[in-house]
């Protein structure tokens, strides 16, 4: 008999192709393999993984710091000098970091599901790295810079914890399809058992969760108080240079019922606005006096303060990205603004009816007025013709000091007890958000105590104190929480009960399903003999003609690895490449 070398004819498989040829640069068939991953491959697969999840949370954190975005640049310019908006490139590049993981992550979890063995190009082992290096190099940053904004984690899961996990569940659940194939399908091994049994766990311990939340907007909409005042945090920052006129009355003009100001005193005793140390980032002291732009602007007298110029840096800076959304007026007022006197600001409050907030700092030991600011302070309250009750004052000093500021409202930053208060004199309270507990700020409510938070900037924050009853709020986004009628989600309990419970059963009855219905499909697979079944099985033409548009022929030499696999022993299969006709020979049989 004459042997001829037969040929394969095999199915087009273009999404093998792109999954395996993106993933692994693997985009011929010869180069594929359904074998086990090696071990190493199995690492890069857990890198992989962990630099998602590390990514996941990187920009889940940068999702909710949206809030302290001011805050954070102001901090990097005490280091650096130089005002600039460090968030965008961090965000640009986490962006870029995020998408291209989960790329690589769903293109591995597509070949685990086709049965196909993991094999990471080297580029992207290399970017692998890359990113995650970055990310834990960035972490490692902001906790040396920003270190208490972790905070901002815990207090963002009060508004989306139910969110959370509704779509953790529903990946956990996605999930269970690869989690039973790699159970069932294979050889009872300890390791399957160890996957097996941690699946379970943290499926458990998600239907469960719920039951550690706390979140203030799950509660009755009858119970939900009048919404939290805005204070104008140095007035719109956003919208206009801090602490100055322009920016005190676009608070007004976009709800603000209170302002808030950084009060500096001048060497000369005059109180005016400033919230930094030196001049240099919000007035033009660098040309007007370069020799002294580094010196505390507490020495510097008002006739020299009030000849800088403190809204042109905001137009050439453009720190919120807003001055082109400002008519040519407004950039002509805003281009004129000069460093604003506290007498100035309360006369704008006095007219409009509206409170004030004074952060004062107090000036340095050799400073001419160390010993009389509060009286300067004092005196520009009653010049200013305000009532004092409308009037609230944060000092940065010792109680020793704070009790010398007759006839102001005196409120602390400080976290105390209702009786610490009681017992120090302070009526009021201005905490940061991370520090005002949903428990807290009820034992404040109850007791009647002026609670302040800030800073809320976010709608998501601005919603859930005011679900937990805070009097009022300071904001560097006044015309932002202005959009804000309603907390943007607000659910009774026996609601939340009802879709926590709901989402719980559907998740562990598909994941049931799943399950079953991997074994069933096994068990059948088993009954058919086709436990060698590849599904990049060769198909061979038989009797009927095909051309090369139908099929594509690729020539290589079969080889069969038991006699028995469909032909007998002493049968043998050809395919004619002449004629394209598959027939068998038997015996001596030729052609």
């Amino acid at each position: 008999m004459v042997k001829h070398q037969p040929l394969q004819v095999y199915e087009k498989q273009v999404f093998v192709s792109f999954v395996t040829g993106i993933y692994g640069c693997r985009w011929k068939r010869y180069q594929r393999s359904q074998d086990d991953s090696s071990r190493w491959e199995c690492a890069w697969f857990i890198i992989l993984c962990s630099s998602f999840l590390l990514l996941l949370f990187w920009a889940y954190f940068w999702l909710v710091a949206q809030n302290d975005f001011n805050d954070f640049n102001w901090l990097v310019y005490n280091r650096s000098g130089e005002w600039r908006d460090e968030t965008i490139p961090i965000l640009a590049s986490t962006t870029v970091g995020f998408s291209y993981i989960t790329f690589l992550l769903i293109l591995a979890l597509f070949h685990i599901s086709l049965g196909q063995q993991l094999n990471l190009y080297w580029v992207h082992k290399i970017g692998v790295l890359a990113t995650l290096l970055t990310t834990i190099s960035g972490v490692v940053s902001v906790d040396d810079i920003w270190g208490n904004e972790w905070d901002i984690l815990l207090v963002s899961l009060q508004s989306t914890a139910p969110f959370l996990h509704i779509g953790a569940l529903a990946t956990v659940t996605a999930i269970s399809w690869l989690v039973a194939g790699y159970v069932v399908r294979r050889e009872r091994s300890n390791i399957q058992m160890m996957v097996l049994a941690m699946y379970i766990v943290i499926l458990l311990a998600l239907c469960l969760a719920p039951l550690t939340f706390t979140c203030p907007c799950i509660m009755d909409r009858h119970s939900l108080k009048p919404p939290p005042g805005v204070i104008g945090r140095r007035g719109a920052p956003m919208l206009a240079p801090e602490n100055t006129m322009v920016s005190f009355n676009r608070a007004l003009q976009h709800g603000a019922s209170s302002l808030e100001a950084d009060v500096t005193i001048s060497v000369d005793g005059v109180p005016f606005l400033m919230r930094d140390r030196t001049l240099r980032r919000t007035t033009d002291v660098s040309k007007v006096f370069p020799g002294r732009q580094y010196e505390d602007a507490s020495f510097f007298n008002w006739t020299e303060i009030r000849s800088l110029n403190a809204g042109q840096w905001f137009l050439e800076s453009d720190p919120y990205w807003t001055v082109e959304t400002l008519t040519a007026k407004e950039r002509s007022r805003i281009g004129n603004q000069t460093v604003c006197g506290l007498m100035e600001m309360l006369r704008l409050a006095a007219r409009t009816n509206s409170s004030a907030l004074l952060n004062i700092r107090k000036p340095p030991p050799e400073h001419p007025r160390y010993r009389s600011w509060f009286m300067d302070t004092l005196w520009a309250v009653q010049k200013a013709g305000i009532s004092q009750k409308r009037v609230r004052t944060v000092t940065w000093t010792p109680d020793t000091d704070r009790g010398r500021v007759r006839g102001l409202q005196q409120t602390t930053n400080e976290k105390l007890s209702v009786e610490e208060m009681r017992q120090r004199g302070i009526t009021s309270l201005t905490l940061h958000y991370s520090k005002a507990s949903y428990k807290d700020i009820q034992e404040y409510v109850a007791n009647n105590v002026s609670l302040t938070v800030y800073p809320v900037n976010e709608p998501w924050l601005y919603s859930i104190l005011w679900c937990s009853g805070v009097p009022s709020v300071s904001s560097d986004a006044p015309q932002v929480l202005r959009k804000v009628p309603y907390p943007i989600w607000l659910m009774s309990q026996n609601a939340y009960n009802f879709i926590w419970i709901t989402s719980d059963l559907v998740s562990l009855a598909v994941v049931i399903g799943i399950f079953c219905f991997q074994n069933y499909h096994m068990i059948r697979w088993k009954m058919s003999g086709l436990q060698n079944y590849n599904p990049e099985q060769i198909m061979l033409s038989a009797v009927t003609r095909r051309t090369s548009r139908d099929v594509n022929i690729m020539k290589e030499k079969l080889i069969f690895s038991e006699l028995n696999n469909g032909l007998g022993s002493t049968e043998e299969l050809s395919l004619y490449p002449e004629n394209g006709y598959a027939i068998y020979s038997h015996g001596g049989l030729g052609r």
